[in-house]
């Protein structure tokens, strides 16, 4: 963990806690995971069609057993 000290518009900060129903700490570490995980799904875009795979999501649904 690192401890920050950040500067927000308030209006930004209380609209986002609005959104997520926490305090400011809870609300800027989901803000950070979002973040996070949009940078994940844009990395996992680029791969599209780069990528081959030998079945279907479908057959790999089913292949649990």
């Amino acid at each position: 963990m690192r401890k920050i000290t950040v500067e927000v518009p308030a209006g930004d900060l209380q609209a986002a806690q609005d959104y997520t129903g926490a305090g400011v700490t809870e609300t800027v570490r989901a803000a950070l995971a979002k973040l996070r995980s949009d940078l994940a799904q844009k990395k996992a875009l680029e791969l599209q069609g780069k990528v081959k795979f030998s079945m279907t999501w479908q057959e790999m649904k089913y292949d649990r057993e």
